[in-house]
């Protein structure tokens, strides 16, 4: 079990090293083209299979217990260790990880976005899957930091130069070169520009902790519950560490990169961080902030559910201006603006401090990376067909009804659309909903009627979503009102979309049917982190 968590963690880097080699001679194929992105293949294929190996492996009678870890001294005059290990809150997340970056990597052997070199393209893939997977094995505050930063420059080039982005080059000043690659390029320097601003001060909190504290570790720092400083350290720690996660999350108002890089991102780098990267910044705020600094998030809980609800308004707002006939909406930022309203219900359930809340932030995590990977799939096969995702030409007056064109493809996107808004029996019900009881009943201390009020605020969302999805599903699978179905019909779903997308469904249908499998690993790990240390 150690050895395997470490293989999981360093694995990607080294096949990102090999990608960078010479094919031999025996593998290259037809092209060293498609030897590395098969190399890619494999080696995301080793570590989802040793996610499951691990997985199957966990005490799943103890998940509140640290297992499979490693504690080794690093830098001893900081007191700084590689500390590494998984209990029932990061194991999900980890496997999620694991399994997304497989299907990334064998829909781009098939469907490689056009840029340079798949070398490079694989080895950034490696890169960020590393760097996302240590996020989540981490238990020391300055590897958690590098960690996170890992998977910024990875992410930057996957946007700059794989990216296609139709929706962003509309306001793209062209200087030197094409519309497209000036667009890509300002939301890749918005998307890191943001996020790294957020990252000083998040590091600036972190070493505030460290120094009074005297220790980075996070189980110690977790058992000692916020008593080694006072409560104007940790309102100091919590503003700061927050910044920084609430940009990753990303929270209204911080929120402006995330819309412009979704649209730009390739297919697979859009899943990958909608489906991953965001839930690097709740994660931190379930594994840090909450028990680390229970008094300073005490403080800041009322703020940060009232930025969450603030978002999921928002979000749903924007995505409804989206979706209006003659707006001319991308079909990729609408759903990069869902995300935004879909994270406020995570933190929504992260402010209320109770058992109930976490558990419904970490399965809303699981289940948004889950059912939105499977949209942004959906939207890069309908921009493959169509040459765009331009809401007005999906249905436009051509009565490009996807149900008559494409019925399967058709089929998935009205099925990931309803998950999406939150159907019962699919896996997005449960945890907003329990994100809302939560809230309804928040820690003592907090203020009820304010609580309250956010839940209502966050019901109203819930009919917003639902209003949304269901005009993009109105839309785009049957097109406009008494046109005829254009012909010839759409190349429908293929093989290899079959294979990449089937899991991401079935996973969606098996936590909506049986939440259990999910709430039984977090439920006593999120206790224990809320009562100090103590199961």
């Amino acid at each position: 079990m150690q050895f395997l968590l470490a293989f999981i963690v360093v694995g990607p880097l080294v096949g990102a090293v090999a990608a960078l080699l010479p094919a031999p001679p025996g593998l290259k194929g037809k092209s060293p083209g498609q030897a590395v992105l098969r190399h890619g293949v494999t080696v995301t294929g080793a570590i989802l299979l040793a996610a499951i190996v691990l997985a199957l492996g966990f005490d799943r009678d103890h998940p509140s217990k640290m297992q499979a870890t490693t504690d080794i001294k690093w830098i001893p005059t900081l007191n700084v260790r590689i500390h590494l290990g998984i209990d029932g809150i990061s194991l999900p997340l980890l496997v999620l990880t694991a399994l997304l970056t497989f299907l990334c990597a064998l829909y781009s052997y098939f469907k490689m976005p056009s840029g340079p070199s798949p070398k490079a393209f694989v080895a950034l893939l490696l890169v960020l899957e590393s760097g996302t997977l240590a996020t989540f094995a981490v238990l020391d505050l300055l590897l958690f930091f590098l960690a996170f930063e890992m998977v910024l420059i990875p992410m930057y080039f996957l946007i700059a130069r794989w990216g296609g982005s139709e929706g962003v080059a509309r306001s793209a000043s062209d200087r030197g070169g094409s519309r497209e690659t000036g667009g890509r390029q300002a939301a890749a320097w918005k998307f890191i520009l943001y996020t790294l601003l957020g990252s000083v001060v998040m590091l600036l909190g972190l070493l505030l902790i460290g120094l009074k504290t005297g220790t980075f570790d996070m189980v110690a720092l977790a058992t000692d519950n916020g008593r080694g400083m006072t409560t104007s350290v940790q309102v100091i720690a919590v503003l700061a560490i927050g910044i920084g996660l609430a940009v990753k999350t990303p929270m209204w108002p911080l929120h402006s990169w995330l819309p412009d890089a979704h649209t730009a991102a390739p297919t697979v780098g859009s899943v990958l961080l909608a489906g991953v990267l965001l839930k690097m910044g709740t994660y931190g705020f379930v594994r840090i902030v909450l028990p680390i600094a229970p008094d300073g998030m005490h403080r800041f809980a009322p703020y940060l559910a009232a930025f969450a609800v603030a978002g999921i308004i928002y979000g749903s707002l924007a995505c409804l201006a989206l979706a209006k006939r003659g707006n001319k909406g991308d079909l990729k930022r609408l759903i990069a603006y869902s995300s935004v309203g879909h994270m406020g219900f995570v933190l929504l359930g992260i402010a209320s401090m109770t058992p109930t809340g976490v558990n419904g932030a970490l399965f809303a995590n699981i289940a948004h990376g889950l059912i939105t990977g499977l949209l942004f799939f959906l939207v890069g096969a309908l921009k493959d067909r169509y040459g765009t995702a331009d809401l007005d030409t999906l249905s436009g007056a051509t009565g490009a009804a996807l149900y008559g064109r494409a019925p399967r493809l058709g089929g998935l996107l009205a099925f990931a659309a309803v998950a999406s808004l939150g159907l019962p029996g699919l896996a997005g019900f449960w945890g907003e909903m329990l994100s809302m009881f939560g809230a309804f009943d928040p820690a003592d201390g907090l203020s009820r009627p304010a609580f309250l009020t956010f839940v209502a605020v966050a019901a109203v969302g819930t009919l917003l979503t639902a209003a949304y999805l269901l005009v993009v599903v109105r839309r785009v699978c049957m097109g406009t009102p008494g046109a005829q179905p254009q012909e010839p019909r759409l190349v429908d779903v293929q093989g290899y979309e079959v294979a990449s997308w089937s899991p991401l469904v079935a996973l969606t249908v098996l936590a909506g049917l049986w939440p259990a499998v999910l709430l039984g690993l977090t439920d006593p790990a999120v206790h224990k982190l809320l009562a100090g240390g103590k199961s």
